[in-house]
């Protein structure tokens, strides 16, 4: 696509995402202060040398700071067999460079498919199913990911999620043999998707045990759990446990299929499922990649979003209830771009960088939107680090604010997966 019509593009998606944001909400008491001390014009304190790092500068900032005025670029000394290799390594850079019009950001395996088990539960006496990503509670996470074979992150941030953002479930700890995460029948959901106004793919969690002399039989909503309650047939425990059930199929729809076949240029809008398969029991998702805080490689799938807008250009089940997550600690930061090289992320630029990743104690798969915009698109550098995004905020080159697409809190639920496993 020429330049001109990928501008026109963007200009017809760009509002979702962008209308209504403001830079202060990312203080310079929130950012990450960078250590580099690269003396340009850009400032004192940044890391930055011209419109580079000052790490990325042959002989890093003494050597730039010593190049101003010199028509030569200072070179770090390397072995002769290193140099030659090390030139034509460039060549082939500035080719490739000149090819893309330093434009083009191109990375492997952008999109790959990611096969995610499957969970039946119930809602009201029909089918629901489901998948299991996150849990914030060790214990449970362990178990689940050792029952469907795939692992179940841990995320104790979700411990900290209002009520108001939260759905409630009921597990069965004992009774008929079947699905449920501790063995027994499939879990039974209080709303699905089309209860959109209180769906939560986050929920809360009771326990349902059958008490003794009791013949145990399957019960498909949370009335017939009320009525076996009232009849002391059963107890009722709620559990301190927050999990990510993403519901995939419920009685009244299922998340979008996108019928393409994936590759590293695929948009990224227009549905988030490649297949569901009820007798494999599994779903294949598109695991999109970006950069976690310190520049590794991660890997998200997008599954729910509030508000309906990015949800619906995305292909995802919209959930107002996660706009209570906007100003509470079970989400977390992730920043998009909205200009600048041309790459895989969510409005057509280079992939974004989270603030957490699988692992880290900030990890959530909630995440709060950020939008970074170059001043100048035409210089664009890669970022790839929370670091190099500080780093090229102080010096004037980005600025950073929340995205409030359709003048409201955004919220995406993008659990981080490993899509090879």
């Amino acid at each position: 696509m020429n330049k001109s019509l990928r501008y026109i593009a963007l200009l017809a998606i760009l509002p979702l995402f962008t209308a209504g944001m403001t830079t202060d909400y990312f203080s310079d008491a929130e950012a990450l202060k960078s250590k580099g001390t690269g003396t340009s014009q850009y400032g004192s304190s940044t890391g930055i040398c011209g419109l580079d790092l000052c790490s990325n500068y042959p002989g890093g900032k003494a050597a730039w700071q010593a190049d101003q005025g010199s028509s030569v670029a200072p070179v770090a000394p390397v072995e002769e067999s290193m140099e030659k290799e090390t030139m034509m390594e460039k060549e082939t850079m500035m080719e490739e460079t000149e090819a893309d019009l330093g434009s083009v950001l191109r990375l492997s395996r952008t999109n790959v498919p990611a096969t995610i088990p499957l969970h039946q539960g119930f809602y009201n006496g029909e089918d629901v199913y489901f998948i299991i990503t996150d849990s914030s509670d060790p214990t449970h996470a362990e178990i689940i990911t050792a029952n469907q074979g795939w692992q179940v992150e841990l995320a104790p941030l979700l411990k900290n999620a209002p009520e108001e953002a939260l759905s409630k479930t009921y597990m069965f700890t004992n009774g008929v043999n079947g699905d449920g995460v501790h063995g027994f029948q499939g879990e039974v959901f209080t709303s699905t998707p089309a209860q959109a106004d209180v769906y939560s793919a986050l929920t809360s969690h009771v326990h349902v045990t059958w008490n003794e002399g009791v013949t145990s039989r399957v019960l498909d909503s949370e009335t017939m759990i009320m009525q076996a309650a009232e009849k002391d047939e059963i107890t009722l425990t709620k559990v301190n446990v927050v999990l990510n059930m993403p519901q995939i199929i419920w009685p009244e729809g299922q998340m979008m299929v996108k019928d393409v076949t994936l590759t590293d240029t695929t948009p990224y809008g227009g549905g988030q499922v490649l297949d569901i398969d009820t007798e494999e029991m599994n779903v294949t998702f598109i695991a999109h990649r970006g950069w976690g805080p310190d520049g590794r490689t991660i890997y998200y799938i997008v599954t729910d979003a509030t508000p309906s807008g990015p949800a619906g250009m995305m292909g995802v089940v919209s959930s107002p209830t996660s706009a209570s997550l906007i100003a509470n600690s079970a989400a977390v930061d992730l920043y998009q771009f909205k200009n600048g090289l041309t790459g895989t992320g969510p409005l057509g630029f280079q992939p974004g960088i989270a603030a957490g990743a699988p692992g880290d104690v900030n990890y959530s798969p909630m995440w709060r939107i950020f939008m970074i915009g170059w001043d100048n698109p035409e210089t664009a550098q890669i970022l790839e680090t929370i670091d190099d995004m500080n780093a090229y905020r102080e010096a004037g080159l980005i600025d950073i604010g929340i995205a409030r697409p359709m003048d409201s809190d955004h919220i995406v639920n993008c659990p981080f997966i490993d899509p090879f496993q």
